[in-house]
C-alpha cells in the first residue's frame, strides 16, 4: 500500500472516531486495529492528520471511545514488549501506537477530570474470559512504563541482537539481561556496539513517547511546597522497572560520548547527515527529567539490595528511591568522572568552536539541558563535584558559561539560561578550589563582545560579570547579588587582578554607591557591602600580587571617601531620589573606559521580536540561596548560620543574619511605607547601614599609601602609571592594615525554592525545544506561561 492511502485510510479512520457518537467496543479489532496495524506514517504525519480540536472533541463528546483507543494502543505496546516485536509488521505497530499516544497525551493531561485516567485499571476490557484478577490489575500508566522501558531493550528493534544462530530463537524478554545491551560505552560498561540508524530513530519515538508521559507535570500550576513528586517519573525510576539502572547508563553514556564534529575531522558532519544529535537530544530531556528531585526536603529512604553494579559506589548510606537520583549520586570512579566532565565539557564548547572554525563542526543547540544536567551532577554527587574542582578541567566549562551568558545578556527570551549558567558559577564558588583555579591565565581566544584584556581567567569573570551588569537588560536586575556573590567567594583566592578587571570592579562600586541608587530600593546597599567585603579579602589576603587594584582605588579614592560621608538627614535623601527621576538609566556606563571589543565579535543582540519564551517562577534571595560559613585556620569551614543573631564580622547589615521574616519587619520599620504601599528611605534606615559599611581596612590603605604616591609623583614630576605600579608591587602594609577578618564564604544550599525554579525551567525548555513534531504547542499548560518578547 504507497504511503498516501496508508494516510488516507488513517485520517478516515480518525473522522470514524471524531463522528461516532455510540461507544465503540474494545473487542471490534477491525475498527481499532485501522489506528495502527495497516498504516505507515511518521509522526509528523500523525501531527497533521489528528488535530487537536478532533481530539478536544472526542474527549468531550465521546469520552469512552478517546479511553479505549488509549487502552488499545497501550495494549498494543505491552503485546509488542512480550513478543519482542519479532516481525516488522509488529514493529510497525508499535511505532504507530508509540506516535498516536504522543500526539493524544497532551490532551489528556489538559483536562483535570482525566488526570486520574491513567492511574486508574480498566476493568476487564478486552481480557477475554478474564483470566486476570481486577485487583491485581496494573493501572495503565504502569503497564505503559514497564512496555517503553522493555522495549527500549527490544533486540533487533532497539539494540543490536547478540543471536547467533540465524534460527529464529528469539531472546526471550523476559530472560534478557539489559545490562548485555547498554547503548554506549562509558559509566560501568566498555564495549562501544556499532552505530545503527535504524535502532536510533526508534529508540528516539520511544524516549519522545516516554517524556510525553512525564510532561504531566507541565499541566500543574507551580505549587509552592513543590514537594508533588511526579508519579510518572516515581514509578519509571523505582525497583517497579529492572531496566532501570540499564537505562540510566545508556542515556548518560549516549550524551557523554556524543561527538557532534563527526569523529574528530573538521567539516565531516557535512558529508553525512548525523542522525545521532536527535537521540543524544532526547536522551538528555528524558535523564534531566527523571532526575527532576527536591533534594532539600526529600529524607532518604532505603533502597533494596539489587543496585551492586560495581560503576556504583555501595559504601554510602542508601540514597533517595528514585534510582536514577541514586545512580547518579553513587557514581565514583575516577574514569567514570573523567568520562562525564571530558564529555560535557566538549558538548558546552561547540557553539565556541564555531566562531572561530566557522562550519567545522555541527553546532549542537542542547547546551541548556546540558547545563541542567551539569547542575544535577554537582549537586547531587559531592565527588563529582570535587572531581570537577581538582584540576583546571573546570575551567573547560567555565569558560562556556561566561560565553553563554556574555552573549544572552541583551536577550529576554534567554533570561533563563542566564540564571542557569549563574546558578552553577554560584555552586562552584563555594569551594576554595574554584577560586584557586580561576588564576590560570586565559589564553583562549573565543571571540566575545567584551574588552581585550590580558590575564586569567578571574579577569574574564571579573569583565563578563561587568558587561552582564552595565549593558544586559532589565530583567537580570535579581541576578546582580549572586554575581557579586561569586566576586566575593573568589576574593580571597585572586592572585593578580589585570588593570581591565580592577578597573571594571571600581566602575561597579561607582555605580553602584551613588545616592540615587543606594537610597531607590531597600536591597541595593548590599552590592556595596559586596563589592567592598571583596576588595578587603584582596588587600588583607592577596595584597601582593594585586598592584593593579590598589592602584585602581587610589585612583578612585573619591567614591570610598563619599560613601564615608553619606549624606543621611532627609532633605538630602530627598534631593537624591528627584535626581533619579530625572534620570532613571538602570546604571551609567560613563567612566568605564570600555576599550575595543575583541576581534571577530559579535555584540549580544536583543530576542527578535515575537520570539516565544517561557516564564519562570521567582528565584529564592541570596540568603535563601546560600548559607554562611568561615573558613578557619586550616582552611575547613564552619557554618555562621546557627549562631549569628548579631551582626558578623565583616559588618555586612545584621539584616542578613535574622530569620528573612524578622529582617524584612527590621527593615519596614527603620523605613517608612506611604499608602500606596510604595519603599521610602528614613534616616534612620540610611543610617542603620551606613554605620556598617567595611571601610577600615580600605580607608587605613589610603592614609598609608596615598600620601606617598602623590609624593612620588611630585618628586619625579610623573602622570606615568607604570612608575607608581612599580613602587605599590614592592610596597608592604604588613602591620599597617587592621587585624584580618576571617574569611566568610556564602555557599549554596539546596532548598525547595530553586528545586521549583528548575523544574519550571527545564520544562520550558523542552516545551519550546519540541517544535518537530510540536508536542506540546497549544495545548493548556498550567507550570508556565507561553510568551512573546
Amino acid at each position: 500500500m504507497g504511503s498516501a492511502d496508508s494516510k488516507l485510510n488513517f485520517r478516515k479512520a480518525v473522522i470514524q472516531l471524531t463522528t461516532k457518537t455510540q461507544p465503540v467496543e474494545a473487542t471490534d479489532d477491525a475498527f481499532w486495529d485501522q489506528f495502527w496495524a495497516d498504516t505507515a506514517t511518521s509522526v509528523q504525519d500523525v501531527f497533521a492528520l489528528v488535530p487537536a480540536a478532533e481530539i478536544r472533541a472526542v474527549r468531550e463528546e465521546s469520552p469512552s471511545n478517546l479511553a479505549t483507543l488509549c487502552y488499545k494502543a497501550v495494549e498494543k505496546l505491552v503485546q509488542g514488549a512480550e513478543s519482542s516485536c519479532h516481525s516488522e509488521k509488529e514493529k510497525q505497530i508499535v511505532l504507530n501506537c508509540s506516535r498516536l499516544l504522543t500526539r493524544v497525551l497532551p490532551y489528556i493531561f489538559e483536562d483535570p477530570d482525566w488526570r486520574g485516567f491513567f492511574w486508574s485499571t480498566v476493568p476487564g476490557a478486552g481480557r477475554a474470559g478474564g483470566e486476570d484478577d481486577d485487583e491485581n490489575a496494573r493501572p495503565l500508566a504502569e503497564s505503559l512504563l514497564l512496555a517503553i522501558a522493555d522495549l527500549l531493550f527490544c533486540p533487533d528493534f532497539t539494540v543490536q541482537s547478540h543471536r547467533r544462530s540465524t534460527v529464529d530463537s528469539a531472546e526471550d524478554v523476559h530472560s534478557l539481561d539489559s545490562c548485555e545491551y547498554i547503548w554506549e560505552a562509558g559509566v560501568g560498561f566498555a564495549h562501544s556496539p556499532q552505530p545503527n540508524y535504524i535502532h536510533d530513530v526508534n529508540r528516539m519515538e520511544l524516549l519522545k513517547l516516554l517524556l510525553t508521559c512525564f510532561s504531566e507535570a507541565m499541566y500543574l500550576p507551580p505549587a509552592p511546597d513543590s514537594g508533588g513528586t511526579n508519579p510518572w517519573v516515581q514509578f519509571f525510576c523505582s525497583t517497579e522497572n529492572r531496566h532501570a539502572l540499564p537505562l540510566f547508563t545508556s542515556l548518560l553514556n549516549t550524551v557523554c560520548a556524543y561527538d557532534p564534529v563527526g569523529y574528530g575531522i573538521p567539516y565531516n558532519h557535512l558529508l553525512f547527515s548525523d542522525y545521532r544529535e536527535p537521540l543524544v537530544e532526547e536522551a538528555a530531556q528524558v535523564l534531566i527529567v527523571t532526575l527532576d528531585h527536591d533534594s532539600a526536603t526529600s529524607a532518604s529512604p532505603t533502597v533494596d539490595g539489587t543496585t551492586t553494579g560495581t560503576a556504583m559506589d555501595d559504601t554510602d548510606p542508601p540514597g533517595p528511591e528514585n534510582l536514577f537520583v541514586n545512580y547518579l549520586s553513587r557514581i565514583h570512579r575516577e574514569e567514570d568522572f573523567q568520562f562525564i566532565l571530558k564529555g560535557i565539557a566538549r558538548l558546552l564548547s561547540n557553539p565556541l568552536l564555531q566562531t572561530y572554525l566557522p562550519n567545522s563542526t555541527k553546532k549542537i543547540q542542547f547546551h541548556q539541558e546540558l547545563l541542567v544536567l551539569f547542575w544535577k551532577l554537582c549537586d547531587f554527587n559531592k565527588k563529582f563535584l570535587f572531581f570537577v574542582l581538582k584540576s583546571s578541567d573546570v575551567l573547560d566549562i567555565l569558560v562556556p558559561i561566561l560565553y553563554f551568558l556574555n552573549d544572552a545578556r541583551a536577550d529576554q527570551s534567554r533570561v533563563g539560561l542566564m540564571h542557569i549558567g549563574v546558578f552553577i558559577l554560584l555552586l562552584l564558588s563555594g569551594e576554595r578550589n574554584f577560586g584557586v583555579r580561576l588564576n590560570k591565565p586565559y589564553s583562549v581566544r573565543v571571540p566575545m563582545d567584551i574588552p581585550v584584556f590580558t590575564g586569567t581567567h578571574a579577569d574574564l569573570l571579573i569583565v563578563v560579570f561587568h558587561k552582564i551588569i552595565t549593558s544586559g537588560h532589565q530583567r537580570l536586575q535579581p541576578l546582580f547579588d549572586c554575581l557579586l556573590t561569586i566576586v566575593v567567594n573568589v576574593s580571597p583566592y585572586l592572585k593578580s587582578l589585570s588593570m581591565v578587571a580592577a578597573n571594571k570592579l571600581l566602575h561597579l562600586l561607582e555605580a553602584f554607591s551613588t545616592t540615587w541608587f543606594l537610597f531607590s530600593a531597600a536591597q541595593n546597599h548590599h552590592l556595596v557591602f559586596f563589592l567592598l567585603e571583596a576588595f578587603n579579602n584582596i588587600i588583607q589576603y592577596q595584597f601582593d600580587g594585586n598592584s593593579n587594584l590598589v592602584y585602581a582605588i587610589i585612583r578612585k579614592r573619591s567614591v570610598f571617601h563619599q560613601l564615608a560621608n553619606l549624606p543621611t538627614d532627609p532633605p538630602a535623601i530627598h534631593k537624591a531620589l528627584q535626581r533619579r527621576r530625572r534620570a532613571p538609566e538602570p546604571l551609567s556606563r560613563t567612566g568605564s573606559q570600555e576599550g575595543a571589543s575583541m576581534e571577530g565579535s559579535r555584540p549580544a543582540a536583543p530576542a527578535e521580536p515575537g520570539t516565544l519564551k517561557t516564564s519562570l517562577v521567582a528565584t529564592p534571595g541570596i540568603d535563601k540561596l546560600t548559607e554562611k560559613s568561615q573558613v578557619s585556620e586550616d582552611g575547613t569551614l564552619r557554618s555562621l548560620e546557627s549562631t549569628s543573631q548579631q551582626s558578623s564580622a565583616d559588618g555586612s547589615p545584621a539584616m542578613e543574619d535574622q530569620e528573612p521574616e524578622q529582617a524584612w519587619r527590621e527593615q519596614r520599620r527603620l523605613s517608612s511605607a506611604s499608602a500606596s504601599g510604595q519603599w521610602s528611605p528614613t534616616s534612620e534606615w540610611v543610617l542603620s547601614w551606613k554605620s556598617k559599611l567595611p571601610l577600615q581596612t580600605i580607608m587605613r590603605l589610603l592614609q598609608v599609601l596615598v600620601p606617598q604616591v602623590e609624593k612620588i609623583c611630585i618628586d619625579k614630576g610623573l602622570t606615568d602609571e607604570s612608575e607608581i605600579l612599580r613602587f605599590l608591587q614592592h610596597g608592604t602594609l604588613v602591620g599597617l592594615l587592621p587585624v584580618p577578618h576571617p574569611i566568610l564564604i556564602r555557599k549554596y544550599q539546596a532548598n525547595s525554592g530553586t528545586a521549583m525554579w528548575f523544574r519550571t525551567y527545564m520544562w520550558g525548555v523542552i516545551y519550546l525545544r519540541n517544535v518537530d513534531p510540536p508536542v506540546w504547542y497549544d495545548t493548556d499548560v498550567k507550570l508556565f506561561e507561553i510568551q512573546r518578547v
